[in-house]
């Protein structure tokens, strides 16, 4: 059944002016240094301030809920070989994973991909020409994707340290440097398997969470690997016709127990990024009002205005694309209109935008 309230939305209602020079191309000099930008979800009121005001603005006893996904140096360079015994390799072939679909299987993207034919071997050599891993392409898709079939090493991922490039958003315009293996992480980050950070949390500072501690702050983790998907452009007009990717989540005991007892003594849950929305109401709708029990999973949950939120009554999130699900998401927790005067504002004060951008806190 379509929501009337959706059906008339169109993706171009979240549209807003940006111009190109506000887009951060760099991380800001130091960690934390950030601005923020503090709306008022019930007034609309906005206050320009700073990130490391964040522990005035949380009380004693707020959930913070942060994403420990980690994010993987998911770029790799590969050559082409149809037979390795016989052809040496050749052609540079760029390859993005994007997630794992077995014990040595990947989905993944190719450049150029109508070079690359089900059944070739790729190798992904190290900058002293040593092959590091082989894949085999098994499956081939419409846009570029493949399937590949890697041969088993001791270490994949130590193998990816080696060889592998941190996926910088396409919005960025420079290659990976080095210190962006470090930046494009968040400091409390763990669990590999994202391709693309939960940059909401890029801000935080080892000394700014034990600040949030010592305010009597309760601190919970979630993980949702970040998928391609969260940088795809909305290829439908209508917002009732939005369609996600869909990407893994994990919900741990202490997690799930955290929630529960800040549901039941109603305190606040505070979300670090859209990353830990999305995972906490699809949780949320999938309990059906009961408790909240561990489990791991995946969810394609979109959320858009007219969305009945369940847990999260604040929000710390960056400034998303135009027309964009994150956008819509930020605009259903805060009302559309309030949300777009708020991006108005952020435009005219200078706030820097996206991954590597400022921030705002809803609440």
């Amino acid at each position: 059944m379509i929501d009337p309230s959706k059906a008339s939305l169109r993706v171009s209602d979240f549209d807003f002016e940006l111009p190109d020079d506000l887009i951060a191309q760099e991380p800001p000099a130091e960690r934390g240094a950030s601005r923020m930008l503090m709306v008022d979800r019930a007034t609309g009121t906005l206050r320009d301030g700073r990130f490391a005001d964040l522990p005035e603005l949380l009380k004693p006893g707020d959930l913070l809920v942060l994403n420990d996904s980690r994010v993987i140096p998911a770029r790799l360079y590969a050559r082409r070989t149809l037979r390795r015994e016989k052809e040496k390799p050749t052609g540079r072939i760029e390859v993005m994973l994007t997630e794992p679909a077995g014990e040595h299987e990947w989905h993944a993207l190719v450049r150029p991909g109508r070079k690359v034919a089900i059944g070739e071997i790729l190798v992904f050599p190290s900058p002293t020409g040593a092959i590091e891993l082989r894949a085999e392409v098994m499956e081939r898709g419409p846009f570029g994707d493949r399937l590949l079939h890697f041969e088993p090493v001791d270490d994949f991922f130590a193998a990816l340290d080696r060889i592998g490039h941190i996926p910088l958003p396409p919005y960025i315009h420079r290659d990976d440097a080095a210190d962006d293996r470090e930046r494009y992480q968040t400091v409390y980050s763990r669990e590999r398997g994202s391709v693309a950070a939960p940059t909401a949390g890029l801000h935080f500072t080892p000394s700014l969470l034990d600040a949030l501690a010592a305010r009597g702050v309760e601190i919970a983790r979630i993980t949702l690997h970040v998928g391609l998907g969260t940088f795809a452009p909305l290829r439908v007009e209508r917002v009732d016709e939005v369609r996600l990717h869909r990407e893994r989540y994990s919900l741990s005991e202490e997690t799930a127990r955290a929630l529960n007892r800040a549901v039941a003594e109603n305190r606040r849950i505070i979300a670090v990024g859209t990353t830990v929305v999305r995972t906490l109401e699809h949780c949320a709708r999938e309990a059906g009002g009961e408790p909240l029990a561990a489990h791991s999973g995946s969810t394609d949950i979109f959320i858009s205005p007219g969305f009945p939120f369940r847990l999260v009554r604040g929000l710390l999130t960056n400034f998303h694309l135009p027309q964009s699900s994150l956008l819509m998401l930020v605009s259903a927790f805060a009302g559309r209109e309030r949300v777009l005067a708020a991006y108005r504002h952020a435009v005219e004060q200078r706030y820097r935008f996206f991954s590597y951008g400022d921030c705002m806190f809803l609440a």
